[in-house]
């Protein structure tokens, strides 16, 4: 019984490192953002201010649904943040309002690595 506990947790790791760690390798995520897609990091201005991606505008989660106004016109949507926690809640929020070309980019790092590598 143990051992299947242990098995279990282990496999859910592996899925959330998967899914939140490894995002530059996802090939859909890298075309949206060589096409030009806007960057939108939802953490804090403070951990914006810390470091984040180029070209990338800070509207923290707590003001998605109040700025909405500043999706429209935009072609697609890559939303990112620490983990990808917060970026997944932000593309709810878009989703829910109607906009269906948000992706939830991950981590701002993995998002920063595929802008830094565009070019090569």
């Amino acid at each position: 019984m143990m051992m299947k506990i242990i098995l279990g947790v282990a496999v859910f790791l592996i899925v959330v490192m998967f899914v939140f760690v490894n995002r530059s390798t996802d090939p859909a995520l890298q075309k949206l953002i060589q096409d030009g897609a806007a960057l939108i990091d939802v953490r804090t201005p403070k951990e914006f201010a810390g470091g984040s991606v180029d070209g990338a505008i800070n509207i923290p989660l707590s003001d998605v649904e109040s700025r909405l106004g500043e999706f429209k016109g935009k072609k697609n949507i890559v939303v990112f943040c620490r983990s990808g926690n917060r970026s997944g809640k932000a593309m709810q929020i878009l989703q829910s309002n109607g906009f269906d070309n948000v992706m939830n980019g991950g981590s701002w790092k993995a998002v920063k690595e595929i802008v830094d590598n565009k070019g090569k």
